[in-house]
């Protein structure tokens, strides 16, 4: 029944933003109409399965885009990946000093909070090393909720980006061969790369076959608008989600803290933004796109929407999970045993 309940409070939400003509109905309106409904104690639950099915949406569609000409531009673009590094680092020690010093979160707890990984990932190395599973989880929904909701307006207020764009061409202008082609890149990616340990199975397994299929000239399009829709429809309610069972304690204290944790994101990302247009390194809004610590499934979405270069935003993201998922059980015994932070 949980299932049912976030299916029918994310279509209200749908309906209200198309209504409002509000931006991204189909990504937005399921995030804040399950958030609200959460709040008021709406039992809900995505369905993991489905959401995976449709993360590997965004990873044929990312694939697809892909030709020899964008591969071998990703070159040239070593400068700005070098900053993630040392933006994650930044993140790192700025974060631990909020929780810890701030809202008195235990070490473990404060740590893996900063690390602007994958949900699932810091919730089992945050567990294992002694931290809050429940804080965890909702410091992490809530960052990835205020970038998701804050980026689509600064986009259109700051570059004047078009987010009514179709993800897609309409599903009936595709050949049935090659929908059935993104069938099988989707689930047989998906697959492989989970069997093969790769995280971010379900995106970057997908993401790599359809890529080689592009590349080789047999797949043409990207998936149709309908599929990207269900794909954003089924994040935003997942996002939303997460906040169902949570109380007023947990309000005042873990989403508070994650509130203001997102401001101090979003400066650190403006900083590093900045000095990247300054340095004429990349163009500002594919920039923010590829730094903006969100989830890489939901930024994934607002750069095909808004017609970003695909290669440039997801090369940094994979970066910054591979940095953040390595490096963080390495990083966090630096933290304890070195800088007295931990202690």
């Amino acid at each position: 029944m949980p299932h049912l309940y976030a299916f029918v409070v994310a279509g209200i939400g749908v309906l209200a933003f198309k209504m409002m003509q509000l931006p991204l109905p189909w990504l937005l309106g399921p995030i804040f109409a399950c958030l609200i409904a959460a709040m008021a104690g709406v039992p809900m639950r995505g369905i993991k399965l489905v959401n995976d099915a449709m993360r590997t949406i965004l990873g044929v569609a990312v694939g697809a885009t892909f030709s020899t000409t964008l591969l071998a531009s990703m070159v040239g673009m070593w400068p700005t990946l070098l900053m993630i590094p040392v933006m994650t680092s930044c993140i790192g020690v700025v974060g631990v000093l909020y929780f810890q010093r701030l809202w008195g979160f235990n070490f473990a707890t404060s740590y893996y909070s900063s690390m602007p990984g994958g949900l699932q990932d810091m919730l089992v190395f945050g567990e294992e090393a002694g931290g809050d599973v429940r804080a965890l989880s909702l410091i992490h929904a809530t960052r990835v909720m205020v970038i998701v909701v804050v980026l689509p307006f600064l986009l259109k207020w700051v570059w004047d980006a078009d987010l009514s764009n179709p993800p897609g061409a309409p599903a009936a202008s595709i050949a049935p061969a090659e929908l059935a082609l993104m069938v099988f890149c989707g689930l047989a990616g998906w697959q492989m790369a989970k069997r093969a340990g790769m995280f971010g199975a379900t995106i970057l397994g997908p993401l790599l076959l359809a890529a080689a299929f592009a590349m080789a000239g047999i797949l043409n399009h990207r998936p149709p608008a309908e599929a990207i829709w269900a794909a954003q429809f089924f994040i935003g309610m997942s996002v939303g989600s997460k906040y169902a069972g949570v109380t007023m304690a947990e309000v005042r204290t873990d989403v508070t803290a994650g509130l203001g944790f997102c401001v101090i994101l979003l400066v650190l990302t403006m900083i590093f933004v900045e000095v990247i247009h300054v340095a004429g390194l990349a163009p500002p809004m594919e920039t923010i796109l590829a730094f903006a610590p969100g989830g890489q499934a939901e930024l994934t979405v607002l750069a095909l929407i808004v017609g970003a270069d695909m290669a440039f935003v997801v090369a940094h993201h994979v970066l910054r999970i591979f940095v953040v998922i390595l490096g963080a059980p390495l990083f966090v015994r630096l933290f304890d045993t070195n800088t007295g932070v931990g202690k």
